[in-house]
């Protein structure tokens, strides 16, 4: 751990920002372990119903550390594990190892694996330099000293030759697939191969996640935000991985009147005409459907209501409450960009983007057609409407999370993850 703040400096030069993060961070944790630590306590209480209840929350404080943080940091040579890790760093490297520490009784919480192409490792530690005055690293590319007394001291760091990194590799690749049979149930891969930064994000986000209680627990869960924000696309990853059930407001009011149900015959006029389907009867429809069997076992996710605060009143007095609410933020221009160029095919249906996936043939290029609710005037007039009334949704969920929607789905995915198996959230 001796050289784990000192290392970072070798992809950034940000030292005290990322100094700052870590202590801060680790402060968060140790209060998120404490309450965990006392939640602990109350169900030994509950459950075992000692006769000296004090005594036993007495020796309970003194051995019970089961909700501590216990992170292991691990991967090949040059991976970034010191820069990234401040817990227990590249141990245990084999399976016995593994089953030492195991013995020993300590077993780790979350188990992080970096990884990256073996030619980028090697090409990394040749480029290590060593101040023999000071002990800094530094390197070749990407931390170059800027004094030149201290260019001219360095000195290549022992045992980095591409010959012996090789071999390190070599060692590393034959004994990993053991330890990962042993750890593969709390094993998180993360690729190495990118800035410092967002590595150390992704190894944060998944550190903060904890093993889901023995406790029934039943997701609703309500995704808000403005057009293009991405909530189909979170929704349906989380639906999927969690086997609840995707609602989308907007295809379930399709839904009952392609099906010519009683509703739907109420909903199809509005549809007709381009009119908003009144909130009492988009209320009716989607209580019914969230009152079925399989939302009330396995849970749902919510996405395209409620759009301003009386819906959303509404919803809790017809006892439609959600548990985990996120609002996706995305910036205007994103917005546009996100949906101003978006377009179909009308013979297959395959839908395309001028920025993201462009079609592959100048003849389906030349057939394809914008949704009108895709137009510039349309999506201002939707994001007009969004804005209107996100400030008071947002002081109704108070205890929402907010995500910055601006970057790769699932770096977002990966984080709303995280928030949904926490506990649930408690208002001050």
């Amino acid at each position: 751990m001796k050289d784990c703040y000192r290392n970072a400096k070798y992809h950034h030069h940000h030292y005290y920002y990322y100094l700052f993060v870590i202590m801060t961070m680790a402060v968060l944790n140790f209060l998120l372990s404490l309450s965990y630590f006392f939640q602990n306590m109350l169900e030994g209480l509950l459950i075992h119903k000692p006769d000296e209840p004090i005594q036993y929350m007495i020796s309970h404080l003194k051995q019970d550390n089961d909700h501590v943080p216990r992170i292991c940091i691990l991967g090949p040579p040059a991976s970034g594990k010191t820069t990234i890790g401040w817990i227990l760093e590249g141990f245990p490297e084999n399976r016995d190892q593994a089953w030492m520490l195991q013995s020993a009784g300590m077993t780790p919480r979350h188990v992080v694996v970096l990884y990256a192409p073996d030619t980028v490792l090697i090409e990394r530690n040749l480029g290590k330099r060593i101040d023999p005055s000071t002990k800094e690293v530094y390197h070749t590319t990407f931390d170059w000293p800027s004094d030149p007394l201290v260019q001219q001291r360095l000195v290549e760091a022992e045992g980095i030759s591409e010959q012996e990194t090789a071999k390190h590799l070599v060692e590393y690749h034959r004994n990993f697939p053991r330890v990962f049979q042993i750890y593969q149930q709390i094993l998180k891969s993360i690729n190495a191969d990118q800035p410092c930064a967002d590595v150390f994000s992704q190894v944060l986000t998944y550190i903060r996640t904890w093993c889901r209680s023995a406790a029934p627990f039943t997701p609703r869960i309500l995704f808000c935000g403005p057009p293009g924000s991405g909530k189909s696309l979170q929704a349906a990853l989380i639906a999927q991985k969690y086997n609840i059930v995707n609602i989308c407001c907007g295809q379930l009011l399709k839904e009952a009147v392609a099906d010519k149900t009683k509703l739907g015959e109420l909903i199809k006029p509005y549809f007709d005409s381009g009119w908003p389907v009144p909130d009492n009867i988009v209320l009716k429809l989607l209580a019914d459907r969230l009152n079925r069997l399989d939302c009330m076992t396995d849970g749902w996710v919510l996405h395209g209501f409620p759009k301003d605060l009386d819906q959303a009143e509404q919803m809790e007095r017809a006892g439609i409450i959600p548990n985990r609410i996120f609002f996706l933020n995305l910036p205007s221009e994103s917005v546009m960009e996100r949906l101003a160029q978006r377009m179909i095919d009308p013979v297959t249906g395959e839908r395309y983007h001028a920025m993201y996936k462009p079609a592959p043939l100048p003849d389906v290029q030349a057939r394809l057609k914008q949704n009108p609710k895709d137009t510039e005037e349309n999506i201002r007039i939707c994001l007009e409407t969004y804005y209107r009334h996100a400030g008071d949704l947002e002081e109704f969920y108070e205890d929402a999370f907010y995500i910055n929607a601006d970057q790769d789905p699932y770096v977002v995915f990966e984080y709303i993850e995280s928030c949904i198996v926490k506990p649930l959230p408690h208002k001050s």
